[in-house]
């Protein structure tokens, strides 16, 4: 995860970060814990979009300001500053939200505590991927259960597909009686991806989500809601049963995804609830040049409804880990074919 994190952060660096061109600090000031604090504690005042949503789920803005400007002025050296601020942020439960500095990175652990429901041994065998699978646009595919079942393994939607490369892989599985899209533990990525995929599973227009964004210092100050239409592809469309298997890593766009799936006419969500993550980040460099990673806009599902802390499963399931050390099955892959060929309804 911080690697991914860390990926963003350097490519967005030099165009998102928001700051003055012409703002200048003199060097004590730079090096000045509380002003930086003072710094970052007001920005994400003024930018972070999920105060009124969170406010049964985390603590008072303004309380904890001031429980951590009493940190701030213990601090004895900049790693303690940066594990003070670091902790502050986690105070959001937001695993958008990240602080960069030379020397580490911090994320929020939104999966702690939480069943993984995915054994990647397992996921490789023979039975499953094995060595025979194929592999385009980051998506390997192939069949199960003597070519009755198509699988997709996707595990991050920073890989990116082109429309005529998905056509393709469910052209293969033409004769198939369903298929299993396998977004475990995926973290998510290129909100097109999303849009892409989605396109060859529905057969109308659809508005799988909208967006909105924030427009004022206010933490209530959001434009409309601005719609996203996506139209059914003009190529492959699955028109077979579809099973989507889900975990808590399943974040930011694979949340996205998971909540654009869930309810079309075909489709169901099988296995454990998403990570969420539902805002687009924009990132902001303090004083001392350290960069902080915050979110400005908001993705709202079909609905209207704000799916931050994760989307539901039609079917929950969480890994048989005994089953998978002991007869390398997965059972959540293994429930999805046993529904696709019909053992069991």
């Amino acid at each position: 995860m911080k690697k991914i994190i860390l990926l963003f952060l350097v490519a967005v660096m030099s165009t998102f970060v928001a700051c003055d061109d012409d703002l200048k600090y003199d060097m004590d000031t730079v090096s000045d814990y509380e002003f930086n604090f003072e710094f970052l504690w007001k920005e994400f005042d003024k930018k972070y979009c999920f105060f009124d949503y969170k406010k049964d789920s985390i603590k008072d803005w303004n309380a904890v300001h001031d429980e951590y400007l009493t940190y701030v002025r213990n601090c004895k050296n900049e790693v303690e500053f940066f594990d003070v601020l670091a902790a502050m942020l986690n105070e959001l439960k937001d695993g958008h939200v990240n602080l960069l500095s030379s020397f580490d990175i911090s994320s929020y652990d939104f999966e702690e505590n939480c069943p993984s429901d995915i054994d990647y041994d397992v996921l490789s065998s023979d039975r499953y991927l094995g060595k025979d699978y194929r592999y385009s646009g980051g998506i390997k595919y192939k069949t199960l259960r003597d070519g009755k079942v198509g699988y997709i393994r996707y595990s991050e939607f920073t890989e990116s597909f082109t429309n005529e490369q998905l056509d393709y892989i469910l052209s293969t599985f033409e004769n198939t009686e369903g298929l299993i899209i396998d977004v475990r533990s995926n973290p998510g990525g290129d909100i097109g991806n999303v849009q892409k995929m989605v396109s060859h599973f529905i057969d109308e227009s659809y508005i799988p989500f909208y967006s909105i964004y924030k427009i004022g210092t206010g933490h209530s100050d959001f434009s409309s809601p601005v719609s996203c239409n996506i139209e059914p592809y003009d190529g492959a469309i699955y028109r077979n049963p579809v099973y989507v298997l889900t975990n808590r890593g399943c974040y930011s766009s694979t949340n996205i995804f998971a909540f654009s799936m869930k309810g079309l006419p075909r489709v169901k969500l099988l296995g454990g609830k998403t990570g969420g993550g539902v805002g687009a980040p924009v990132v902001t460099e303090l004083p001392n040049g350290w960069l902080a990673r915050c979110i400005g806009n908001v993705i709202l599902d079909k609905d209207k409804q704000i799916m931050e802390f994760g989307v539901d499963p039609d079917i929950e399931l969480h890994l048989d880990k005994e089953m998978a050390y002991t007869q390398g099955l997965d059972n959540i892959i293994e429930t999805a074919c046993d529904y696709i060929v019909g053992v069991v309804k």
